[in-house]
Parts: structure tokens; sequence; C-alpha cells
């Protein structure tokens, strides 16, 4: 991901912020016969309040991506969307796509059975957390045969990043009432690639940078 000191995202919080709302990432890996991707989520851990993270990979995903072994590049996405020319009023201007993004590199470390384990049933916890009557990974008709069958088809791993690159690109380098106006054109849901959390981030910093000031 180009970086640009305008829209550089360097705060481990803000980073951290963007994950615990994200967490299905994607995972690229150069393997043997070329790069590969694959989906899936991911929780910090909450023994770290660095960006450490942890997750898990269905077998054979951990042959294929080389888990353990190679560098891995987790690419968390955040909100985006489509700002159109028309807000920016009558100058010249083209399109452009706000967004919060993060890369994080690294070889990442297998985790043991125990630990793998420990990882599935919090993230069953952490999205079952929602429902009506939550189903936590232990709960029957679930019995511990299949959850150790389950975690065996699973391979865990933890990663600590050795390279981060994170970007807020919220029209920060637009005046304050140009911001306002996409933020009124993104909230109004014009156009189908709006998104809904978008306006509310662009609101956020907006917020933050005048406090700043």
């Amino acid at each position: 991901m180009r970086q640009n000191p305008s829209f550089a995202m360097t705060d481990v919080a803000e980073i951290r912020r963007l994950i615990e709302l994200n967490p299905w990432v994607t995972i690229v890996s150069d393997a043997e016969t070329g790069l590969v991707a694959s989906h899936y989520a991911v929780l910090l851990d909450d023994r770290r309040d660095d960006l450490t993270i942890v997750g898990h990979v269905g077998k054979p995903d951990d042959l294929i991506h080389g888990l353990g072994e190679r560098e891995m590049l987790v690419v968390v996405q955040g909100p985006h969307g489509y700002v159109s020319p028309g807000w920016y009023g009558e100058v010249a201007a083209v399109p452009t796509w706000n967004f919060v993004s993060a890369h994080l590199s690294g070889v990442p470390e297998i985790l043991s059975s125990h630990e793998n384990l420990a990882v599935l049933e919090r993230l069953v916890a952490r999205f079952e957390s929602g429902m009506p009557q939550p189903r936590p990974l232990w709960a029957p008709p679930n019995d511990p045969e299949f959850v150790s069958r389950l975690e065996r088809g699973t391979v865990g791993f933890r990663l600590t990043p050795t390279r981060v690159v994170g970007k807020r690109k919220l029209s920060q380098n637009r005046p304050d009432e140009i911001v306002e106006t996409v933020i009124a054109g993104l909230s109004a849901g014009v156009g189908t690639y709006a998104d809904p959390r978008l306006p509310a981030e662009m609101q956020r910093d907006l917020d933050a940078r005048r406090a700043a000031r």
C-alpha cells in the first residue's frame, strides 16, 4: 500500500480499533506456486497491547500458505466508499475513494493445540455475542469429541507484525467545509458504493483534527 504522509495512520490504538471493528481480513502469502490469498477472521491477542493478532486457517491452507515458514501479509479493510467530484463544488476535480486500511506483515508463530482451541473459543464467543441466543463453542449439541475434531482440522497462528502500514484517507487534504459536504453526501447514501460507516469515520477524524488545532 503506497503511503502518503497526509494519510498515514501510525497510532497503535487507532490500528487496534480498526482490527477490532473489522476482524474479517485477507491473508496473502508468496507460496511455491505463486501468490495465494485466503479470508479469515482474526482477533487482537488479549494478552498483548500491541498489534499482535491471533487466528486460524483451515487445513490444508496452512500448507498452501507455508504458515509459520514464510512472511504473511494481513490486509485489514475498514470502511470505504466512493467520493464524487461533484461534492467539491465548481472546481476541477476527479473521483476518488476514501478508506481506512492497515497491512500487517511478518512470519506467524504456529499455536499449540491448546492455544488454538482457546482462540477458536474466543472467536465463537466474539461473534455469537450479538446473537439473540448465543451458542458458545462447547454448548450442546457440540460435544468434546466434535470440538476436538474441529480443532484438529485447523491450525492456529499468532502474528506479531514486523512491518505495519496504516492508511486513513478521509479527505484530510480538503477544507473542512468540503469534508462536511462529502460527509453529507455519504450520509445520504448517494451512489451504489456508499458505505454507511464511512461518514461516521470521517466525522470522527474531522472532530479529532479540529480539537488538535
